[in-house]
């Protein structure tokens, strides 16, 4: 797209914010009908562009993709009222008679910047919490799955208001053209280092935002393990869209006991899901291009795989893949792999285990397969991650109710229904307070006796009315009978 094209998308969000018509929690409940008439009528085509764009199958199209939007539009549907309500807080005992409340209001203009692996929901989520909340959104899928890309731009047209809901294609060029705009908010999920440079550039204009970003999330696994339900989970994890998830595991510490009878465990797992040879699977994605594809085959060609390693760059196409003995100072080990390739690392015990993990930035994910609740509480109480699981991978970002986020090198803020809503939500605290009494306490010339009473009733965290009428109203009322003066009486 032109400059001139993407300043007129931004303008005319602008302009539809300014209108006050988000405001309007109807004009809000229509916008998410629309998305969830929007997904239901075109559900055909969404699996047509996933298919060319990643050859992503059906299952994972329709479970991890188009339902997952459909059930977190439902959700802020059924919850809109709730959570748009204001939200009553206690005043202080000098604040009294009075009341407090939190009202959520939009930013404005929200910018929503999508990465390519999961493009439908990656994008649409994020939207519905922006649209529920009241902002107007400029979205910008990514140009990599470019058949998504298509589909959003012909698409979001037809059913959104396209006043406060706009579209930019486009790579690189277009994306820094965005950031050089002010928003109200910005919502990026990608890499680390495109993070860094989305931080700068709202930076410049001390605009809030969202990094949902990567990193090498660890599994740890010890001797305790149900290791045929650790190598069933992992390998789902790990393999499903090819390994190009943000939270899957993205290598294994296992326990020296465990660690031969885990690896034998997964190499029958992987041969269960794909068969003998995965390349012929219905099942198994590929990789989004051949620049991808070779820069996973470089980390593991001249490299001895103990499963798998075989790659078709022209097919797009890494075999699951498991490494074992992978040195810390490996290629494997140093950024994310975003692949279908697992390093696993013996490791004598969970101090070890912990240590390696906490010596390196903090990952998006951390999973464990442990049935010993000592261990659990061990490992997460020595560590830092944005998300956990234990006994479990990937799932916890299916958890509506609970946020999903980064720390650290992985991200900051957080998304997932109530909280999406919240993160594009201004929090404005309202103080509301009656005119009558105006008692004198507070104003000048401070005396002795209004420093000794504006200290008693400060320290007092919930006081309730009787409390101000026994010892606020009835001593100024007792002022007046003796002195007949209102102010002064202290």
């Amino acid at each position: 797209m032109e400059d001139s094209a993407i300043a007129a998308v931004i303008e005319r969000a602008k302009k539809g914010f300014n209108s006050k018509k988000t405001l309007n929690i109807e004009w809000r409940r229509g916008q998410l009908l629309a998305l969830l008439r929007m997904l239901n009528e075109t559900k055909t085509q969404i699996c047509d562009a996933l298919h060319a764009d990643l050859r992503q199958t059906p299952f994972l199209s329709n479970v991890a993709e188009v339902d997952g939007v459909v059930k977190e539009a439902e959700n802020a549907l059924r919850e809109l009222d709730n959570w748009c309500k204001p939200e009553a807080r206690p005043v202080g005992a000098l604040m009294k008679p009075g009341k407090g409340f939190i009202r959520r209001e939009p930013f404005g203009v929200a910018l929503i910047i999508s990465p390519w692996n999961y493009p439908i929901s990656l994008l649409l989520k994020p939207m519905i919490g922006a649209l529920a909340a009241g902002n107007a959104v400029v979205l910008k899928p990514s140009e990599v799955s470019a058949k998504c890309s298509e589909y959003f731009v012909k698409t979001i047209p037809k059913y959104m208001d396209s006043d406060c809901v706009g579209v930019v294609e486009g790579g690189v060029k277009e994306t820094t053209f965005l950031l050089q705009n002010r928003f109200d908010y910005i919502f990026y999920t990608g890499n680390t280092n495109v993070g860094k440079i989305v931080m700068r550039a709202a930076a410049e204009h001390l605009t809030p935002v969202t990094l949902e970003l990567g990193g090498k999330s660890p599994c740890i696994v010890d001797e305790t393990a149900d290791l045929d339900v650790a190598a069933n989970r992992i390998c789902w994890g790990k393999f499903m869209n090819c390994g190009q998830t943000c939270v899957a595991p993205d290598y294994v510490l296992v326990t020296k006991k465990v660690e031969d009878a885990l690896f034998k465990k997964l190499c029958s797992t992987i041969r269960t899901f794909y068969g003998e040879d995965p390349q012929q699977c219905k099942d198994y994605s590929r990789v989004i291009n051949p620049r991808h594809t070779q820069r996973l085959a470089a980390l593991i060609k001249g490299k001895k795989c103990d499963f798998g390693g075989k790659f078709d760059v022209d097919d797009c196409y890494i075999e699951p893949t498991l490494v074992r003995n992978v040195d810390s100072g490996d290629a494997l080990m140093q950024d994310e792999i975003f692949g279908p390739i697992l390093p696993i690392l013996p490791v004598a015990d969970l101090k070890e285990a912990t240590e390696f993990v906490t010596a390196r930035e903090k990952p998006l994910a951390l999973y464990m397969f442990s049935s010993n609740e000592k261990n659990i509480q061990y490992v997460i109480e020595n560590t830092t991650s944005g998300g956990a699981a234990i006994n479990e991978v990937v799932m916890q970002v299916a958890c509506q109710h609970m946020p999903f986020g980064g720390v650290g090198y992985s991200g900051m803020g957080a998304y997932n229904g109530h909280c999406t809503f919240k993160t594009f939500s201004h929090e404005r605290s309202v103080l509301q307070r009656t005119t009558w009494p105006d008692v004198s306490l507070r104003y000048p010339p401070y005396t002795a006796d209004k420093i000794w009473w504006f200290t008693k009733l400060n320290s007092l965290k919930a006081p309730n009315m009787k409390f101000i009428v026994l010892f606020v109203l009835a001593p100024a009322l007792a002022a007046v009978v003796a002195t007949g003066k209102m102010r002064g009486w202290w």
